[in-house]
């Protein structure tokens, strides 16, 4: 009976791999850009061929620039260069290392993420001078993926790179939301927000997106370089509060902070601003795209299949109950769906730190809900990865869990629940080799999350 339950539950494990795997490979970055972006002799024709599109004839423009930022940004770039070739005049992308592609035109600059650093304001600073070059004649072609916010982080006035880095490390310590730490990267940053609009002005600029934020919110993702910011000094300094954060910001950011709260630094250009006249703002790749074709292919192997949402938010461990009371229902009463299962949840969770282990929001995930499906039948497999291919500052993309995982860690000394206590949920994965590896996939649109139930 053991060893028909470890065969079924390692079926499982590998559809629950499987169908991540097919969600990421939905989202892939050039395949987005080229379903999206085509040209018809002089016309260059943007949005899906089963929608409205726009149309821009480039004969009326004598240079076209390519810059932008984040994880997926290289792959964007290729598909563009593959499009348009000599085309293109100048082209400037930062990225996280080791993202990179082969390009012709473009220049790759490789800098840190989540935590911002001295490549990327070299980076950056090189983007906005290219920009401030652009005329009315100009045609921009801007490409922003998750990670954009660490990757393009110029700060403003007097603010240091060493006191941004210290202020984004607080935010992601404490428990913001990916919204409320875009609001005060807005503020501290002389790209973000809209800005790079003001830079760019007058020039025309197509803004391409692959959303990496619940709800794909424009001005949230990379915390919106080229659209209007929604958010105001008054309310960055809310969300300081909020977090108890007030005290402990560096001297410069406060001060700076304050001065715009009192009207003596410029907002960041919001909605109705004639620099937002001229550009084009599309979203070409988002997570509910890869939840699709998770879920089309389970139902393809067999699995019946629904999805959640693509707009999961909150703490990491409550969430994990939620799940996992999921699993049990389908067990129990076969509500939402009969067995064999199938269910599909994105969005982004947030950890709050306790401990000073290793991980991230995935693994955390997967340990949590290890622990609360101890007592339930080896039945039950659940996966959750991040589709960029890096949970945390680790090599991993997540974990897959599934009742036995607990015992597995006993039988070699390990408390899953000190573990997860220290926010140690990297190393207790590695242990019990139930870590989910892809290696850095190009591609980010926050995270999938599969349960299966036999």
């Amino acid at each position: 009976m053991k060893s028909n339950s470890e065969d079924l539950l390692r079926q499982m494990r590998s559809d629950a791999v499987d169908l991540f795997n097919v969600a990421v490979k939905r989202v892939d970055p050039y395949e987005a850009i080229k379903g999206f972006v085509r040209l018809e002799g002089e016309s260059l024709i943007l949005g899906q061929e089963d929608r409205a599109s726009t149309e821009l004839d480039l004969r009326r423009y004598s240079r076209i620039f390519m810059v932008g930022g984040g994880k997926a940004t290289a792959p964007m770039a290729r598909a563009m260069e593959d499009l348009l070739g000599n085309r293109i005049t100048q082209g400037i992308i930062n990225v996280k290392y080791g993202f990179t592609e082969e390009l012709s035109c473009t220049e790759i600059i490789e800098a840190d993420h989540p935590l911002p650093d001295q490549n990327g304001i070299d980076g950056t600073r090189k983007i906005l001078d290219l920009l401030s070059t652009a005329g009315e004649d100009v045609l921009i072609f801007s490409l922003i993926s998750g990670g954009g916010s660490a990757l393009l982080p110029q700060p403003i006035g007097e603010i240091s790179l060493m006191e941004k880095q210290a202020v984004t490390k607080s935010l992601l310590e404490c428990g913001a939301s990916i919204d409320e730490i875009n609001a005060i990267r807005k503020h501290i940053s002389s790209t973000k927000g809209g800005q790079m609009a003001r830079a760019a002005f007058p020039a025309t600029t197509v803004n391409l997106m692959l959303s990496d934020v619940v709800g794909d919110k424009m001005d949230v993702i990379a915390s919106g370089p080229f659209v209007p910011d929604m958010s105001t000094f008054k309310d960055v300094w809310t969300i300081l509060e909020k977090y108890k954060l007030t005290e402990d910001i560096p001297g410069s950011i406060k001060k700076y902070l304050m001065d715009g709260v009192n009207h003596k630094v410029q907002e960041t250009p919001k909605e109705g601003d004639p620099i937002f006249q001229k550009v084009y703002n599309f979203i070409i790749g988002s997570n509910i795209l890869a939840l699709e074709a998770a879920k089309y292919e389970a139902e393809k192997i067999g699995y019946n299949t629904l999805i959640l949402s693509s707009m999961v938010e909150g703490e990491t461990k409550e969430v994990a109950k939620v799940h996992t009371a999921i699993a049990r229902e389908i067990l129990s009463s076969g509500y939402p769906v009969n067995p064999p299962a199938c269910i599909i949840s994105g969005g982004e969770t947030t950890v709050t730190i306790q401990g000073d282990g290793l991980g991230g929001r995935n693994q955390e995930f997967c340990l949590a809900t290890a622990t609360e499906m101890v007592d339930l039948p080896a039945r039950v497999v659940i996966l959750s990865g991040g589709t960029d291919g890096n949970d945390g500052p680790t090599p991993a993309a997540g974990a897959v869990v599934d009742p036995l995982t607990v015992s597995r860690g006993k039988s070699k000394g390990m408390d899953a629940s000190q573990f997860l206590r220290n926010n140690d949920s990297y190393h207790f994965f590695q242990e019990i080799d139930g870590l989910l590896i892809t290696g850095p996939t190009n591609t980010n649109v926050m995270d999938v999350r599969i349960i299966l139930v036999r």
